[in-house]
């Protein structure tokens, strides 16, 4: 199944990519390989932002993680000139969540990156991935991610 046929069914249109906050680049290409630089929460309204273990649950954090998952499959799709079709799979993800000192469910937050992923390319999104606490994040978002892909 294609990649826009599986987030249509998710009910997912990717925007545009997000443009870079500060002096880098959203992306790198060498080779077959796409370095997506982080990419933090954000919805509809806005920066997703909050603390895990202060004043955001798990569910909220995982849902701020989806958010991240769809802005990194933008990127992609932007490196691959507009054909999201080309990606071939997720490599690895490094996933930073803002949280306490004593949260430890940095895992279950990142999960909704990664089961998002899964959902939208099956077997082509699962990856190796790291998922690190963090005291502070830029602008004050819950979770950010970033990710290296294959594509064609």
């Amino acid at each position: 199944m294609r990649i826009t046929d599986r987030l249509s069914e998710l009910g997912v249109t990717l925007p545009d990519a997000p443009a870079p906050a500060a002096n880098y680049v959203p992306f790198v290409q060498v080779g077959n390989l796409v370095f997506v630089s982080g990419q933090i929460s954000n919805g509809p309204d806005g920066l997703i932002t909050g603390k895990l273990g202060d004043d955001m649950a798990v569910e909220a954090g995982a849902a701020a993680a989806k958010s991240c998952a769809i802005s990194l499959l933008a990127q992609v799709k932007a490196a691959c000139g507009g054909d999201i079709e080309r990606l071939q799979r997720v490599i690895k993800l490094t996933g930073f969540v803002n949280s306490t000192p004593d949260f430890t469910d940095q895992p279950k937050v990142i999960n909704g990156c990664s089961d998002f992923l899964v959902a939208a390319l099956g077997e082509a999104g699962r990856h190796s991935r790291s998922a690190v606490s963090a005291p502070s994040l830029p602008l004050g978002v819950a979770v950010e991610i970033e990710g290296i892909f294959e594509v064609k």
